[in-house]
């Protein structure tokens, strides 16, 4: 996220389409395990989300992780 954009984004929500995320590395990917089906992790600025495939929509999110 570049400097002094704030994040937009809140559970129960669906995620901006401007917001730009990325998958997990393998091993954080490893330790969270399978998402539910439909469902997939992603990384947005130092956060992990949990989104619905289809509609982005955010189910939970686990800030502050420092994983600029």
């Amino acid at each position: 996220m570049p400097p002094g954009q704030v994040k937009n984004w809140e559970v129960g929500q669906r995620l901006p389409r401007d917001v730009i995320f990325h998958n997990l590395p393998a091993q954080l990917a490893t330790q969270l395990g399978q998402p539910p089906a439909g469902q997939r992790y992603v990384r947005a600025a130092d956060e992990i989300l949990l989104i619905e495939s289809g509609t982005g929509l955010i189910i939970d999110a686990i800030p502050g992780l420092g994983m600029q």
